[in-house]
This record gives C-alpha cells, structure tokens and sequence, in this order.
C-alpha cells in the first residue's frame, strides 16, 4: 500500500497598497494536491478536478507544481519522483488575477517534493526553494506561513542565488540542480485583526504580471517613495489593532509606487479608488489592488455583500463592461500544509 499526502496552499493578496513586493495577506480559497504514491516504480500521472485549470499542463515537466518538485528533488540528488505517482490537483484560485496562483503552486511544488523525497525540510529552506522560482517574497512566504506576513529578499548577492534587485531567470528554467542558498529572504508575520475580512472582486480577464510590471517606471520621485513608506509603517501595525481604525487604515492603503502606473490595466480603477472611503461606504477599511491585479481587494469590518455590488457596478458601467465575480475571504492564519493520509 502506497502513500497517500494532502497538500493546501492558500491564495495570497500582495502589495495591499503601499506594500509593493512587501506585505502579503493568506485568504481563504486553496489550491489542494492530492498526491497517491505507489509502490513501485513508474511515471508522474497529473489530473486537474473542478474549475480554474483551463490550459494547465499534464507534462510533469511543464506543470508549473511537479516542475517545481523535479527541481527541489534534483537539488537533492533524486532524479525524479521515487515511485510511481498520481497528482490530483483542484484549483480554487483563478489564474491570472492577484490572488497569487503560481505562487500556490510554487509552494505546492516545494511541499510535494518535501513529502514524496522524504527530504524533512524547515520552513525556512522550503522559501529559499520557492525563491529560486518565484523570486518575489511577498507572495509565497504569505502561502508558505499564512496571515499577514511582510519580508524581504537578502541585501547581499550570493553566488549561485539570486540578488536582492533584478533576479536571474528561474532555477526550472535555466535547469538548475544545485541547492539555492540558505535564507535568501527574511520574514516576519505581523498582526492582523480577526474582525477584518477581505472582499475579492475579480474581473474576468487575465492581467500577466510581466505585463503589469513592464507598466512601471525605472526610477521614482523621491517624494513618493517618502509617501509609500509613511503609510506602510503605519499599515503594518493599524491592521493589527484591537478595534482598527477606518480612516487611519484607509489612507494608510493608498500607493504612489504601482497602482497609478496599472491604472490602464484595469478599466474601472481610477474611478473606485477615488469614489469609496469609510464615510459613503460603511464597513470598508480600505481597497487596493490585488497583487498585479486585475483583481480589487477590499478590507472591511462588515457590509461585505453591499460593499461587492458596489465596486462591481463600477466595472459593469465601464465602456467594455467588464464581468466581475466576488468572494468574501478570511483572512486565514494557517500557511501551506501537507498531512500524510
């Protein structure tokens, strides 16, 4: 009889304003993998179950998770899975949208191959992985630890790592086998209180983050940085307060950095940025953009559904009008898990 292991990555919002490549939020849709190991030798079987698996690769050696474990378990001197192996995966989290997909699967590439290798990696070590792929941190140490997380990547370059400024190109593309440095980020999770919910409204259409990040500049206006800053450090503690603060929380989720330069990205976006605040939408804490977007996240205390109708008739009222689905997300404090069935 074979081994049987349940891995839960959760979706992750990044940037939440200010933040930009810094602060992460785990939210309560998942990725699951379901992985039945057999006995004997043979090949890596992928299935995709349910919705948000369109176009997603069954080669092991394309598919963004067992791509990930062959790296992780070559970087460990195993040249592929050690038994016969059926993956099934249900996907939860729309691809292409913020809400931090391949981050998921980077991690859930990482968790597998920790489990099928037998490799007993610390949460630490299975960062640095996901950080040779996904190389930046807000998204996937969110997924790796959960709640609200901020981190950064090493200020050092290190030989054979990737460098805290521009990365090289994937360690899954450039068929990496050595083992990544140790501690190429740091991270810390912060306070978040369990009054706040987020509310995701998610346009139905794909946004690519290459795409998002070309939008942006090479350099910044000092006094911008300055305004990011302001707002992260206080953001970083207002969400965690006993009884948050809507104003406070508000403007501290404004950004100078990436969201006036992804404006044209996202129909709809200029105009809700600027029409809700607490007083004529009660409940809301504050509202960004979600990762890359084209998804909106909204923080709010109560109201949600009310909350939703209205971001959504923004989009519907556009020129193009853009279809729109919504969630109301926890906040969740547990990361990725992997239980042995």
């Amino acid at each position: 009889m074979g081994a049987r292991y349940t891995i839960k990555v959760p979706a992750t919002s990044a940037n939440i304003g200010p933040g930009f490549d810094v602060m992460g939020l785990s939210l309560s849709l998942y990725l699951t993998v379901v992985a039945e190991v057999g006995e004997t030798e043979g090949p890596v079987r992928i299935v995709y179950e349910g919705a948000d698996s369109d176009g997603l690769s069954v080669d092991p050696r394309v598919n963004l998770i067992t791509r990930t474990a062959l790296y992780v378990l070559e970087c460990n001197g195993v040249k592929e899975f050690p038994k016969a192996t059926t993956v099934r995966v249900q996907n939860n989290i729309p691809l292409g949208r913020g809400l931090g997909s391949s981050g998921a699967a980077v991690v859930a590439g990482v968790l597998l191959a920790d489990a099928v290798g037998a490799l007993g990696l610390q949460q630490q070590r299975m960062l640095d992985y996901c950080l040779m792929i996904e190389h930046h941190p807000d998204n996937v140490a969110a997924a790796l630890v959960g709640g609200f997380v901020a981190s950064y990547l090493a200020a050092v370059e290190r030989p054979g790592g990737i460098p805290a400024s521009e990365p090289a190109s994937s360690a899954i593309s450039n068929g990496a086998t050595a083992p990544p440095p140790e501690n190429i980020a740091h991270f810390l999770r912060l306070g978040c209180s369990p009054k706040i919910k987020a509310i995701a409204i998610i346009p139905q259409f794909e946004l690519a983050t290459s795409k998002a990040r070309a939008a942006l500049p090479d350099s910044y206006k000092t006094a911008d940085v300055v305004f990011n800053l302001q707002r992260l450090a206080v953001l970083t503690t207002a969400l965690g307060s006993e009884v948050p603060d809507p104003w406070l929380i508000f403007h501290a989720m404004e950004d100078k950095v990436h969201q006036p330069y992804r404006m044209h990205l996202v129909p709809g976006l200029p105009e809700i940025l600027r029409s809700f605040n607490p007083d004529n939408t009660p409940g809301l804490l504050g509202i960004c953009l979600s990762g890359a977007g084209p998804t909106i996240l909204a923080l709010a205390m109560d109201n949600f559904d009310q909350i939703a109708a209205s971001i959504r008739a923004v989009f519907a009222r556009q020129s193009t009008s853009v279809e729109t689905k919504y969630k109301v997300l926890d906040i969740v404090s547990e990361g990725a898990t992997c239980t042995k069935d």
